[in-house]
């Protein structure tokens, strides 16, 4: 490799480390940096989707390198291994994968740009391939991915498209290793799986957490409600009452006006009687 091509690698891996909001601004500074033959290399690098960066952020992260190691050590002892430690293995590959998948979406919220569900599944498939496909995990643990990759639709031109700069060869497999190296291998194995196991045990409390939470809410707004249809029945029965207790007002009113129209001709009739009385007295 030229070095104008390992200068090249280089600028890619630390400009696709960056978020994709700078990239492209820092892409074109460093080109006109670096001028000539260099520069317009860089100034033709892709910018990368969203989930290629997060992917690459979880290459200098590290954790990556070390799952796919792991995956190459447990790769060469499945020889020695029944159906059943085979089937566990297995088990233990998703939850890794999937354990890488969810600090690779921790790394970019980190980095002010948190991944939708769907970016998410494109990490996670990207690990996947990278934990299970040698050629995949040569081109991944570059730094320098442009694109998600998925096992399912992978060809060779696919996977050259998805990497900036040169397109490493597949990484020589390991050399068989000894008991000390398998040991560590497997405690290695051991440990990630206890992290995945952890998270999801955390996951699982925190939905039963919530699964709680809006029982109790459901339950609370059940009695509230059922409390406003009561309070909303007296209502009505008050409101009927108010108005059965206004129409005997106005009968007692009518009978009070009447009472008072009668007691006042009385009281005339009387007078016009005792003015009567009294001019007949004088006669």
């Amino acid at each position: 490799m030229s070095d104008d091509a390992a200068r090249l690698d280089e600028a890619a891996a630390e400009l696709l480390a960056l978020p994709p909001a700078r990239f492209t601004a820092a892409r074109n500074e460093r080109a006109a940096a670096a001028g000539g033959a260099l520069g317009r290399g860089i100034a033709k690098l892709r910018k990368p989707t969203v989930a290629a960066w997060a992917v690459n952020l979880l290459v200098v992260d590290g954790q990556l390198g070390e799952a796919v190691e792991l995956s190459r050590a447990l790769h060469e002892a499945q020889d020695d291994l029944d159906a059943a430690e085979l089937a566990r293995l297995g088990r233990q590959r998703r939850q890794l994968v999937a354990a890488l998948a969810r600090r690779a979406a921790d790394l970019a919220a980190e980095a002010g740009t948190p991944l939708s569900a769907a970016v998410t599944d494109a990490v996670e498939k990207t690990v996947n391939a990278a934990v299970v496909d040698a050629t995949v995990a040569a081109v991944v643990l570059t730094g320098r991915l442009v694109a998600a990759i998925d096992l399912a639709d992978l060809d060779a031109s696919a996977l050259g498209a998805a990497v900036a700069g040169s397109v490493p060869a597949a990484a020589p497999a390991p050399a068989p290793p000894d008991d000390l190296a398998a040991r560590r291998a497997r405690k290695a194995a051991e440990r990630a799986v206890r992290e995945a196991e952890r998270a999801q045990a955390d996951a699982e409390r925190e939905k039963a957490a919530a699964d709680k939470r809006l029982a109790t809410a459901r339950e609370r707004a059940d009695r509230l409600r059922e409390r406003v249809d009561g309070l909303r029945a007296d209502l009505r029965r008050a409101e009927a009452e108010a108005t059965e207790a206004e129409g005997t007002v106005a009968e007692h009113e009518k009978t009070q006006r009447d009472a008072a129209v009668a007691a006042r001709d009385a009281a005339r009739a009387r007078e016009r009687a005792e003015a009567a009385r009294d001019a007949g007295a004088d006669a």
